[in-house]
C-alpha cells in the first residue's frame, strides 16, 4: 500500500452505520451542488482545479485520507493535468464530475484497491476572459460565475468614451502648452545669442533683441545674461592677470641673473689676470705653488657659478616662452569656445523654430476639427457585440447581447458605429 495511507480508526456497527447515513447524506448534498453549478461547464487550459481524495474501507472500517494526491493543479497547455503517483490525466474538454470518476478508477486500479477511492474535483479559479475593441480597458480579466457580456464590459471600464470635440480640446490645450514652452527656450536663446556675439565682439553691454522688445520677463533674463557675462569676463581677466604676472617676475628673474652673470664675469676676468701674474712670477721663482693652485680654483668657481648663472637664465627664460604661449591659449580657447556656444544656440534656435512652426500647425488643426466634433457630437452610437469561443478546438465567433452569458476563456469584442440621428 502506498506511504500516504492515514491509521483508521475501528468503529462499531452502530457507530458505523451512522457514520456511513451521514457521509452519504453529505455526498448528496455535496454532488447536488457541484452538479448544479459546474453540470455543462466544460474545462479548459490554465483552469486551476482542487482535488481531494478519500478512501472508505469496508474491511477495516476506517477513512483513508490521500493526502498525497489532493491539492490544487492547472490545467496545462496540452490539454491534462499531472496528478501524484497517478500521472498525466486529459482534463480539457470533460467537467469536474468525469475527471473527478478517473481519478478515482485510476487509483483503484494502479493499486489494487477493494475499494474505490472518492474523488471531488472542484473549480479553485476558472481560466481568464478577454475584452477587446470599443471598451475602455482592453485586456484580461478574471472569471467570475453569472458573467454577463455587459458586466464583462464593466469590468474593463465600461465602453470606450467619445471625445465629442474633448480630444481635439485636449490635442490643442498641449499644443499650445508646448509651444508656450518653446517660445520661453527661444527667448533665451535669442538673449544667449546677443550675449555670445557681444563677448565675441568684446563689447561690455549686451543688446536686447529686436524680437524681444516689449516681451514680458525679457529684461529679467537679460540681466542674468548680463551677469553671466561679467562673471566670465573677470574670470579670464584673472587668469590673464595671473599669467601676466608670472611673466612679470620671470622677465625680473631673467633681468637679476643677467646683471649676475656680468658681475662673475668681471670676476672671473680679474682672478684670470692674478692667476696669469702669479704665473709670471712662478716662472722667476718669486710665487708659491700654493698661491697659484689657489687661484686657479678661485678662476673655476668663479666659472661654474657663471654657468649656473647661464643655467637659470635659461630656465626662466622658458617658463618665460611657457607662460606666453599659455596666454595666447588661453585667448584663443576662450574665443573657440564663443565660437562654439554661438554655433550651438544657432543649430538650437534652428530646431526651435521647426518645432514651434509644427506646434502651431497642430494648434490650427486642432481648432479646425472641433468643429467637425461639434457635429459628430449630434450623432449616436451603434455598439454591437460578439464572442469568440472554441468549439471542438477551433475558435468561432457567436454574435451576442449585453445579457448573453460569457464563459471562461472567452474573448469578447466590443464594436462601435457611428449612425447620424
Amino acid at each position: 500500500m502506498p506511504s500516504i495511507k492515514k491509521p483508521g480508526r475501528r468503529c462499531g456497527p452502530g457507530m458505523l452505520l451512522q457514520f456511513a447515513r451521514a457521509a452519504i447524506c453529505v455526498a448528496t448534498v455535496f454532488c447536488g451542488v457541484a452538479t448544479a453549478s459546474a453540470e455543462e461547464y466544460r474545462l479548459g487550459v490554465m483552469d486551476k482545479l482542487r482535488v481531494r481524495v478519500a478512501e472508505w474501507q469496508t474491511a477495516e472500517g476506517a477513512v483513508r485520507d490521500w493526502g498525497a494526491v489532493s491539492g490544487e493543479y492547472t490545467v496545462g497547455s496540452s490539454g491534462s493535468i499531472s496528478l501524484p503517483f497517478v500521472g498525466d490525466l486529459p482534463a480539457s474538454g470533460r467537467t469536474t464530475t468525469e475527471l473527478a470518476e478517473e481519478i478515482g478508477v485510476k487509483i483503484q486500479t494502479l493499486f489494487g484497491l477493494r475499494d474505490r477511492p472518492s474523488a471531488s474535483v472542484e473549480m479553485a479559479q476558472y481560466r481568464p476572459l478577454y475584452l477587446h475593441g470599443e471598451v475602455q480597458t482592453p485586456g484580461e480579466y478574471p472569471f467570475a460565475p453569472n458573467l454577463t457580456v455587459l458586466k464583462a464590459v464593466s469590468l474593463a471600464g465600461g465602453l470606450r468614451r467619445a471625445d465629442s470635440g474633448q480630444r481635439f480640446a485636449r490635442d490643442f490645450i498641449q499644443s499650445s502648452g508646448e509651444s508656450a514652452v518653446l517660445v520661453a527656450e527661444r527667448n533665451r536663446l535669442l538673449i544667449r545669442r546677443a550675449r555670445l556675439r557681444a563677448e565675441i565682439g568684446n563689447r561690455d553691454e549686451v543688446t536686447l533683441p529686436t524680437e524681444l522688445k516689449n516681451v514680458p520677463g525679457a529684461n529679467e533674463l537679460l540681466a542674468s545674461e548680463r551677469a553671466l557675462m561679467e562673471s566670465r569676463d573677470k574670470r579670464q581677466k584673472r587668469q590673464l592677470a595671473a599669467l601676466g604676472d608670472l611673466k612679470s617676475l620671470l622677465q625680473s628673474e631673467i633681468e637679476s641673473l643677467a646683471k649676475k652673470a656680468e658681475t662673475q664675469a668681471r670676476q672671473l676676468e680679474l682672478a684670470m689676470q692674478d692667476r696669469d701674474n702669479v704665473d709670471s712670477l712662478a716662472d722667476k721663482g718669486l710665487a708659491l705653488a700654493q698661491r697659484k693652485l689657489s687661484l686657479e680654483q678661485r678662476v673655476a668657481d668663479v666659472q661654474s657659478s657663471l654657468l649656473d648663472i647661464d643655467t637659470a637664465s635659461l630656465k626662466a627664460k622658458q617658463e618665460m616662452n611657457k607662460a606666453t604661449q599659455d596666454e595666447t591659449n588661453l585667448r584663443d580657447d576662450w574665443d573657440a569656445q564663443l565660437a562654439q556656444e554661438l554655433q550651438n544656440t544657432e543649430a538650437e534656435l534652428d530646431a526651435l523654430t521647426l518645432k514651434l512652426g509644427t506646434s502651431r500647425d497642430l494648434m490650427a488643426e486642432a481648432l479646425m476639427q472641433s468643429a467637425e466634433a461639434a457635429q459628430l457630437a449630434e450623432q449616436s452610437l451603434n455598439v454591437s457585440y460578439s464572442i469568440i469561443r472554441e468549439k471542438d478546438g477551433k475558435p468561432a465567433e457567436i454574435a451576442a447581447s449585453e445579457n448573453t452569458p460569457v464563459l471562461p476563456g472567452d474573448v469578447i469584442k466590443v464594436t462601435a458605429a457611428m449612425a447620424i440621428r
